[in-house]
């Protein structure tokens, strides 16, 4: 039997989707893809064309008009792979300050995030890709060939996104950071549009307590049985 050709990997923040998926994308040659780049490229758009992103209804027509893609990386720049805004490089631009302070605002409006579903799924549609989210499974590829939906407890979570700042040089709270992962989770379950859940048919991996390699190689194991 093939080895699944799309794989949708969901979870919420901190729980080691993103660089689990990375490296599983890795070892089977697949496209990495974080869906979170492409608020990020409508923020940057928004940004750009509107000058701000309060106007729902003009950010929304936006979404729905940019063409937004994402390809396996073309250079040896660090980057995981590369972000096209209606064909030009933007790869770097998303990461923005900028960007930073208005993309969740963007990402929580239902028109836009529609709009953004239908680009994930065409790139989806190519196959040979691990696409990682918070709806992947559940709303963008619903008939992805394995899902697996990754979790941790909210304070192992803000522990590792505590270690991760840190890391950095920069100075950390983990109380504050706990709170805001907590009104992070709740937002993200809440909301009236794809909210933050388990597909029925996902594969739920506990991350707590594993090391990456551990956790990698539990997926793994899961793409083999497929």
């Amino acid at each position: 039997m093939p080895i699944p050709q799309t794989i949708a990997v969901d979870g919420p923040a901190a729980s080691g989707k993103s660089t689990i998926a990375e490296l599983l994308a890795q070892s089977l040659g697949y496209l990495y893809f974080d869906t979170g780049v492409m608020y990020r490229a409508v923020t940057l758009a928004a940004l750009r064309q509107l000058q701000a992103v309060t106007d729902e209804r003009a950010v929304t027509h936006l979404a729905e008009t940019v063409h937004i893609d994402v390809r396996e990386a073309s250079q040896d720049d660090g980057r995981k792979s590369d972000v096209l805004l209606d064909g030009v490089d933007i790869t770097w631009e998303i990461r923005a300050p900028e960007v930073d302070a208005n993309v969740s605002v963007v990402s929580a409006y239902p028109g836009v995030r529609v709009a953004m579903t239908e680009q994930q799924r065409r790139i989806g549609k190519r196959g040979r890709v691990v696409m990682v989210g918070r709806d992947i499974g559940t709303v963008v590829l619903p008939d992805a060939d394995l899902k697996v939906y990754m979790d941790a407890s909210v304070e192992e979570r803000a522990r590792r996104r505590f270690d991760e700042v840190r890391q950095r040089g920069e100075a950390a709270d983990y109380e504050a950071i706990l709170a805001s992962m907590r009104r992070r989770d709740e937002i993200d379950s809440t909301r009236k549009v794809a909210p933050l859940r388990p597909a029925d048919d996902a594969v739920i991996v506990s991350t707590d307590g594993l090391s990456i390699e551990q956790v990698l190689e539990k997926i793994q194991a899961l793409v083999k049985a497929r």
